[in-house]
């Protein structure tokens, strides 16, 4: 006997449909649920419902497993089933760990959950702590970014479905990493998105990728339920030890009680009842520290938010590039900012959205764990309109100088999939949509976006065109040519170093001192000192105190003395004092 429930609260008759049996009528309950128990049906079994009286079977908005695609029937799935052998793990803080950004899809050749296990080893040789998945619940067509998900409670199942997804979080758990999940709850994707025709989700409001969601509306108590659930059920079910939260931003929410923090306080008991740590990282792009500080202190209590303007900071300088939102960025005075305070845009002004902008951290309380920062991401690469990595136009020595500088902050660093080994693949923007006509809409709008920026419409990838998904697969034959493998091989030096040096991980921005000349930059991290030369040309750099030994060179040739150091062009240095 399985009890069917689905949440229509404005509907006046709802179906239940199964294979082979006429359609099963539901009754009415509280809050709008309806319900109807059939004997003989259990996990594996196909079900979809039918709304008043169109004789169209939609899948259920709740779906754990949908195997035939968005629009399909779903599937009961049994989430006890699944033979899990990851009793003894205790989990892992967000504090220390060094992120790892992947996207299943272009992870490996089979683009897999499975495959993606086999490069687990690959990770823990390099240092890693936490893999961070892109979204991974249920989208129209094969391949896609992950953003323009419909259900938000299935793995897709070209991946590997709900079993895939719970073979590589054991799998990693095995092998002492962390999983995160990136989830989107801003929105609803443009094909498939079936939920909106069972209840209010979508709120009149609208953002860059849609309708809003309703969470303060007339029966947005149901909807807030929806998303909370689906949070609950990704740390419980699928034992993931956090959640990546896409643009908060575009989530208003005008109730006394803001959606985050109601999620910080679901989530902070479950933590309590699996006795592990579970962590909520937001992606916003206010520059609001509210989203991390904790709830006593008035705060929503998440642990993390991503913090674009490190990235800009460091990107600006080693690249050069000012255009669009990098026109405020690029100098050594505002690296300096954010090495120190985290936002670069706190309460000043901001050329790129015409107005003032953020508000201050408190870098006596507010500890630098609390922001991830990343010289890459797949938003800062994948759009672009090439979908070019930065190790396209930089020089090994400066992305060496870039990935020190990341690594040595106080902030919880993140790498991007084959930024360790410079990886030449693009990873651009691409889709698979059924659609012709929503398909020729994507890809329209994506050249006129970059036309609009200067970009020939003709240089832009055609996302539906399946060659810009393989030109965005990682080439793990790379690791065995020798540039590339020099590069790995930095990488996991400079992580190993930071794990070995509390000073190179404490998250105390009060304790963070940086000074800066022409086009080099020194920044006291305790007794060990990060010496950074920019230009061209060597520079004999002025320490502090007496050296004792070089830690780590980014480069050849590094003379140390007793009160400075002679840098080559474009390279960093780590020193003890």
């Amino acid at each position: 006997m399985t009890e069917f429930r689905v949440w229509a609260p404005e509907a006046a008759r709802v179906r239940l449909r199964l294979p082979g049996v006429a359609d099963h009528e539901m009754r009415s309950g509280p809050g709008g649920w309806w319900r109807v128990e059939v004997p003989g049906a259990g996990p594996g079994t196909d079900y979809a419902f039918l709304l008043d009286d169109d004789e169209r079977a939609l899948p259920d908005p709740r779906s754990a497993w949908q195997p035939q695609g968005v629009h399909g029937p779903s599937r009961l799935y049994d989430h006890t089933a699944f033979g899990w052998t990851d009793q003894g793990w205790t989990g892992r803080q967000l504090p220390g760990s060094i992120l790892y950004e992947l996207h299943v899809g272009t992870f490996t050749p089979e683009g897999t959950f499975d495959a993606a296990i086999g490069r687990l080893d690959h990770l823990v040789e390099l240092g890693v702590d936490m893999i961070e998945l892109l979204p991974v619940n249920a989208f129209n067509g094969e391949h896609n970014w992950g953003y323009d998900g419909v259900c938000w409670y299935a793995p897709h199942q070209p991946y590997g479905g709900p079993d895939g997804l719970k073979r590589l979080v054991d799998a990693a758990h095995a092998k002492g990493l962390g999983v995160i999940l990136d989830v989107v709850y801003n929105h609803f994707g443009p094909s498939g998105a079936y939920a909106p025709m069972f209840a209010p989700y979508l709120s009149e409001q609208s953002n860059p990728w849609g309708r809003t969601v309703n969470l303060d509306g007339p029966h947005s108590d149901g909807v807030r339920r929806y998303i909370i659930d689906s949070v609950l059920m990704w740390l419980r079910d699928y034992h993931v030890d956090g959640l990546r939260l896409d643009a908060v931003h575009a989530m208003p929410d005008s109730r006394a009680t803001h959606l985050l923090e109601e999620l910080a306080v679901e989530v902070e008991a479950l933590a309590t009842h699996l006795g592990r740590p579970l962590s909520l990282i937001a992606e916003s792009d206010l520059n609001d520290p509210k989203l991390i500080t904790p709830r006593e202190a008035g705060g929503y209590g998440l642990h993390a938010q991503w913090n674009d303007d490190a990235h800009h900071a460091l990107h600006t300088l080693l690249t050069g590039e000012r255009q669009g939102y990098y026109g405020d960025f690029g100098s050594l005075e505002c690296l300096t900012d954010v090495l120190t305070g985290a936002f670069f845009h706190a309460g000043t002004w901001s050329s790129f959205r015409n107005r003032s902008h953020g508000r201050p951290v408190d870098r006596q309380r507010t500890p630098g764990h609390r922001f991830v920062a990343y010289l890459q991401n797949h938003d800062q690469i994948g759009n672009r309109a090439t979908g070019d990595r930065i190790s396209a136009t930089l020089s090994p020595a400066l992305l060496r100088v870039g990935a020190t500088l990341l690594m040595t902050a106080p902030f919880t660093p993140m790498l991007f999939m084959g930024e360790e080994w410079a990886a030449s693949t693009p990873w651009q923007f691409f889709t698979s949509h059924p659609e012709p006509e929503l398909a020729t809409a994507v890809a329209t709008g994506r050249r006129r976006e970059f036309a609009a920026h200067g970009w020939p419409e003709g240089d832009v990838p055609d996302p539906q065109d399946r060659q810009t998904f393989v030109r965005s697969q990682l080439d793990w034959a790379e690791l065995d040519k020798p540039e590339h493998r020099e590069m790995y091989d930095f990488y996991r030096r400079l992580i190993a170093l930071r794990k070995s040096r509390p000073d190179l991980s404490d998250p105390r921005l009060s304790r963070v001192d940086v000074q800066h000349g022409d086009q080099f930059l020194l920044m006291r991290r305790g007794a060990c000192l990060v010496a950074a030369n920019l230009a061209a040309k060597p520079q004999r750099i002025n320490l502090p105190g007496v050296v004792r030994a070089v830690l780590l060179a980014t480069g050849t040739g590094v003379t140390v003395m007793r009160d400075g150091v002679e840098l080559p062009a474009e390279t960093a240095a780590i020193v003890a004092l």
